[in-house]
């Protein structure tokens, strides 16, 4: 799927701005960003429900508006709520969805594998917002697609379900299958993508596998616990430069940088001149959530 210099504007806004990007095929691609950034309106354009205002979109090398009629068969849609009657019962629209394609999986186990099996006969509108969920990614794949795009596919769902979901996403990959994943769940993207867009104001901000953009200017925390309102200047003097040595809140301490042995040792070398315990002391290194928010900034948005 590609998609160059896609401009998309809601009267003054700009939804989409000068945007381009392609998906790899075969890969699972998490499309992240804050609320309003513009996820939901690019990829409602790639699956050819908003016609392009500037620019060019292909998906699956096809117009997504002109040649509409021959890519939908292709194309597996999760939609984040909704997408079922209100009073169908899941395993009757799961049956009817699987009716409309020529080769669909086996119902059957897409029911055992999403745990639908008890609420076959419970109408839409009574299930829980999980079974809706699930109920809603079974309809996406159960047209074998060449490409499925899944909108925040484990939101409301328990533990084993969400487990369940990602088994059977990385299993679809595995069959060949594009997956196009929009999630505000950063270990659910680190633990799935293989490619990454940041995105936010309809433009992009980063792109990359979770390796690279997590490794890019690498950084590592040593976190501690000690009394409050400890001097770290001599820590940071004997750091030097590429750290910083930061106390929030009260008694909580963290070290940010390239720390490696002779960092660790200069740390717990300076607790003992400080006459404390380092309790809890721990190293970890940077996420796609910190990523993330320093490329969208911490504020909340509504």
């Amino acid at each position: 799927m590609e998609v160059r210099d896609l401009v998309m504007r809601y009267g003054a806004t700009t939804a989409v701005d000068d945007l381009s990007v392609t998906f790899d095929t075969g890969a699972i691609t998490a499309v992240l960003g804050p609320n309003g950034a513009g996820k939901t309106t690019l990829l409602e354009t790639c699956e050819g429900y908003r016609r392009p205002q500037s620019g060019r979109v292909r998906t699956l090398g096809l117009d997504p508006v002109r040649d509409g009629r021959r890519l939908l068969p292709r194309l597996g849609v999760m939609l984040q709520s909704g997408g079922a009657w209100s009073g169908v019962r899941a395993h009757e629209m799961l049956r009817h969805m699987a009716a409309l394609y020529a080769h669909p999986l086996d119902v059957g186990m897409l029911i055992e594998r999403l745990g639908l099996g008890a609420c076959g006969r419970t109408p839409f509108r009574r299930m829980s917002g999980g079974q809706q969920q699930r109920l809603a990614l079974a309809m996406a794949l159960v047209g074998r697609p060449e490409l499925v795009f899944v909108d925040e596919p484990t939101a409301g769902l328990d533990p084993q379900a969400r487990r369940a979901t990602w088994e059977l996403l990385e299993e679809i990959r595995r069959d060949g299958v594009t997956v196009v994943l929009t999630t505000h769940f950063m270990d659910e993207a680190e633990r799935l993508a293989d490619q990454v867009f940041v995105i936010d104001h309809g433009r992009l901000l980063a792109a990359g596998s979770p390796r690279e953009l997590t490794h890019e200017h690498e950084q590592t925390s040593l976190s501690f616990q000690a009394r409050a309102g400890l001097d770290l200047s001599a820590l940071s003097h004997a750091l030097h430069d590429r750290f910083v040595v930061a106390e929030h809140p009260a008694g909580s301490y963290v070290v940010t940088g390239p720390v490696g042995p002779k960092e660790l040792a200069t740390v717990t070398s300076w607790c003992s001149e400080q006459e404390v315990m380092p309790a809890g002391l721990s190293i970890g290194r940077r996420t796609l959530e910190d990523v993330f928010l320093e490329l969208t900034g911490k504020d909340l948005r509504s």
